[in-house]
């Protein structure tokens, strides 16, 4: 009964992902491109999560980690960017 709804989430988290890249790819303009970038990690880090959960592996969730530190980063930096128009000031 678990690894159905692990398949069923994982589905729906790809599904997800792919919607958040055709956000990205046609956004109208810089701010929902960034935002679709960072839903598209969120998602990523959802279907690492779900990954290791339904594979039994550690590794995932450090991978899910360090996506989470670098997308924060660079959200940061990309809205910084759109902002200010630099990045270290």
């Amino acid at each position: 009964m678990l690894s159905i709804a692990l398949i069923i989430a994982l589905t729906l988290v790809c599904a997800a992902l792919l919607l958040s890249l055709w956000r990205l790819l046609a956004g109208p303009d810089h701010p929902d491109r960034i935002l679709a970038l960072d839903t598209l990690y969120v998602n990523t880090i959802a279907l690492l999560v779900l990954l290791g959960i339904l594979l039994g592996s550690a590794l995932y969730f450090e991978a899910a980690l360090l996506i989470a530190m670098m997308g924060f980063v660079g959200t940061v930096a990309l809205c910084k960017y759109l902002l200010r128009g630099d990045i270290i000031e």
